[in-house]
């Protein structure tokens, strides 16, 4: 029984610490603390629903306070582990909210943000199962559109011809629905996509609905009263012209929601928000009480601490798809703390993040594989940008030396910004060959990059010290 369930939960990609490290490792170069760290957070959800029922309500997550500069991969590892998890995700940044009593957004926000992002993960799974289903239905209706079905009593003109087989059809409903397999073998095919038919598309009425409350709501706050509305409002019918091609997805998004129950999907994204979910907490030393800056009278940096308190110790928080309880969810919270010190956090948020992190500082070698092994690597971005003009664009290893060990000084004489520095170095490296594709550099081009090449392009700006390229 045990090992049934085991094979269950792992094709649903709960994968060993082991197999997570290697999965953040095609996507983050370094940092293997805190890619153990998460790989062990994320495991022990596993094994928490896997524990007997009475001790799984006792197990809480241990959350992770990274440690690190900007740029070092702290918001993608946590990214990269929620995917790798198929969990709701999201991240925020502490400095955008403020205390209870105050105009800004309320920390409970997150929370809700997370539910948000776990019923649109039920959703687009549940639209993969009735898809199919949806896909005959719209097809039958554009069907309809094109040939509308007839009465079986009607008789057959003297005038009808034979139809493709020659065989005279015995009424007007049999030579229509010869007609209508036709023309649904000619849909499936596409041979139809550009003809104009007229379908019925309901729209909601919001009657103009505007800002309530003089301007003091968040913007979460007015979507959900706007969507509110808009569910009690009746929708009107309108009518449209459009082709095949339109129709088809327009139908198609309607026909999916019909089949569709929302009630479950709403339980279903409750019960994962609550069990797999993940929320990113950025920024979290902007609200340390050593910042020494960041903040004014009318913002408490201690004050929002004490309100994120309840919420990672464990609350009952209100959405508009439930009530959800925050006691099992992961959060990992991040920050450079450059000037405050993770010492400066209240004790009661510190003990809330028993796992701490340091990650490293990029050097040299690090700027080299971040350019050469991930899968998303930034030098193949640019290949697919420049494949899709058909034009080749290759890196010799020595020109991507050149780039890491450019990239690298800049951080070192500037300001370190980390990975984020490769961005700006590669964009004044290749935008002259961008702006000539295609009209100067045409199809079936090939482009080399030379290390002989990054030191002439990038020369100016170093050399004379004119960094302003670089800065963000």
């Amino acid at each position: 029984m045990v090992q049934k369930q085991i094979i269950m939960i792992e094709n649903d990609k709960y994968f060993t610490p082991i197999q997570i490290v290697k999965e953040l490792d095609k996507y983050i170069i370094g940092q293997n603390d805190a890619k153990r760290n998460v790989a062990i957070a994320l495991r022990n959800r596993w094994r928490r629903m896997s524990a007997d029922p009475e001790m799984r309500k006792e197990i809480v997550p241990n959350n992770i306070l990274m440690i690190g500069a900007t740029g070092v991969g702290k918001t993608e590892i946590a990214r990269r582990l929620a995917k790798i998890a198929d969990a709701p995700f999201t991240k925020v940044e502490a400095s955008k909210f403020t205390e209870v009593g105050y105009v800004g957004r309320d920390v409970e926000s997150m929370v809700r943000d997370l539910v948000a992002q776990a019923v649109n993960l039920v959703k687009t799974e549940k639209k993969e199962k009735v898809k199919e289903k949806a896909e005959q239905i719209v097809e039958d209706i554009i069907l309809d559109a094109l040939i509308p079905p007839m009465n079986p009593n009607m008789k057959i003109a003297t005038n009808t011809v034979p139809v493709d087989d020659g065989v005279m059809p015995e009424n007007e409903q049999e030579l229509n629905e010869r007609t209508r397999e036709r023309f649904r073998e000619k849909i499936k095919n596409g041979e139809l996509e550009d003809r104009k038919i007229e379908i019925d598309v309901k729209q909601a009425s919001t009657g103009g609905i505007g800002m309530i409350g003089g301007g003091m709501m968040d913007e979460s706050s007015m979507i959900n009263i706007q969507e509110m509305l808009g569910n009690v409002m009746p929708k009107k019918n309108k009518k449209r012209k459009v082709s095949i091609a339109d129709a088809r997805g327009i139908l198609l998004e309607e026909e999916v929601h019909k089949l569709i129950d929302m009630d479950e999907v709403k339980e279903d994204a409750i019960k994962r928000a609550e069990n797999t979910g993940i929320i990113f907490i950025d920024e979290i030393d902007k609200i340390a009480v050593g910042s020494g800056k960041g903040g004014g009278p009318d913002v408490s940096r201690e004050g929002v601490q004490r309100d994120l308190l309840p919420i990672v110790e464990g609350s009952a928080v209100n959405t508009k798809f439930g009530v959800i309880k925050t006691d099992h969810i992961l959060f990992v919270a991040a920050g450079a703390f450059h000037v405050a010190k993770p010492s400066d956090l209240i004790p009661e948020l510190q003990g809330r993040f028993p796992i701490r992190v340091e990650l490293d500082n990029l050097t040299k070698d690090d700027f080299y594989q971040i350019l050469k092994e991930p899968k998303n690597a930034l030098t193949k971005q640019y290949q697919a940008l420049f494949e899709a003009e058909d034009v080749s664009l290759e890196f010799s290893d020595k020109a991507m030396e050149e780039i890491a060990e450019t990239a690298f000084n800049i951080n070192t004489e500037v300001e370190n910004i980390g990975a984020r520095r490769l961005h700006t170095v590669m964009s004044l490296l290749l935008n002259e060959f961008l702006f000539d594709v295609p009209d100067k550099i045409g199809p079936n081009a090939k482009i080399s990059i030379t290390d002989e090449m990054v030191k002439e392009k990038l020369k100016a700006a170093v050399q004379s010290k004119d960094l302003s390229e670089f800065i963000l």
